[in-house]
């Protein structure tokens, strides 16, 4: 009787250590399947926006677009040719208007793929409704970006694409009215230290009037850890800082820009 009672406990005790060893392995692959369904660039990434996008993405009036404006990091966006048609007044600054467009082309060329692919393996950090799929995107983007190389020789020539980048400008104390930052502050939050965002935020407010920046998420749709720190110190310098809720949201959760003044 005794060995059979030894026997069951032992049995038991198996069983335990095969189910607490199942849901370990489980939790394992779980925790690593989040760890790996991330999105991961390494350095920024030339990606175009559109006109239409930037009015949604900054709540752009009819009195905002008559302003001079300036485009910061709008690296490949059509945004700079699409306002110009339409009698605005706006330069871009980014530093791939170094390169020629030859070579800018290719290195869209170089980072489509890859953008489109973890883009896809996050399909659920994006909200999928005036974009409707994956492939959509591709050719949006693309349709924005070849706007933008068709434009930018004319535009290089006209000065509306300057060298350049944050956190120093080469530009004069309050030369524009309205600075627009896309995609590139908080965005990176991975690539850019926290030193750098508080630098470049205090050289866009030497620059311009008016500063608004979106999103306030990083590349996984999150938060960044920068947001409320960038605030906290802006109000200290004196100037009047708000969140904004605008007519945009790609990334899921990003529908609010920074506007600084």
């Amino acid at each position: 009787m005794r060995e059979m009672t030894k026997k069951r406990v032992r049995e038991e005790d198996l069983l335990i250590y095969f189910h607490a060893n199942n849901l370990y392995i489980c939790c394992t692959l779980m925790c690593y399947m989040v760890h790996i369904m991330t999105i991961e660039y390494h350095g920024i990434k030339p990606w175009g926006r559109s006109f239409d996008e930037y009015v949604r993405m900054f709540s752009l009036t009819p009195a905002d677009l008559k302003r001079k404006i300036l485009g910061c990091g709008d690296g490949p966006a059509s945004f700079n040719v699409e306002l110009t048609e339409r009698g605005g007044n706006i330069i871009s600054v980014d530093p791939i208007y170094y390169f020629s467009a030859d070579r800018i082309m290719q290195k869209i060329s170089e980072t489509y793929d890859d953008i489109i692919d973890q883009t896809r393996k996050n399909r659920d950090q994006f909200v999928w409704q005036e974009i409707g799929s994956v492939e959509e995107l591709g050719r949006v983007r693309m349709s924005a970006m070849e706007k933008f190389l068709k434009d930018f020789p004319k535009g290089m020539m006209q000065k509306r694409y300057i060298p350049g980048e944050l956190p120093s400008l080469p530009f004069g104390n309050k030369e524009f009215d309205l600075a627009l930052c896309s995609h590139f502050l908080f965005l990176y939050t991975d690539n850019l230290s926290l030193e750098f965002h508080l630098r470049a935020l205090e050289e866009l407010c030497r620059v311009s009037n008016e500063v608004r920046i979106f999103p306030l998420l990083d590349v996984n749709a999150s938060r960044s850890t920068y947001v409320d720190t960038v605030i906290d110190f802006l109000r200290e310098e004196k100037r009047d800082v708000e969140e904004v809720k605008v007519a945009y949201e790609f990334q899921r959760g990003g529908n609010t820009m920074l506007n600084i003044c």
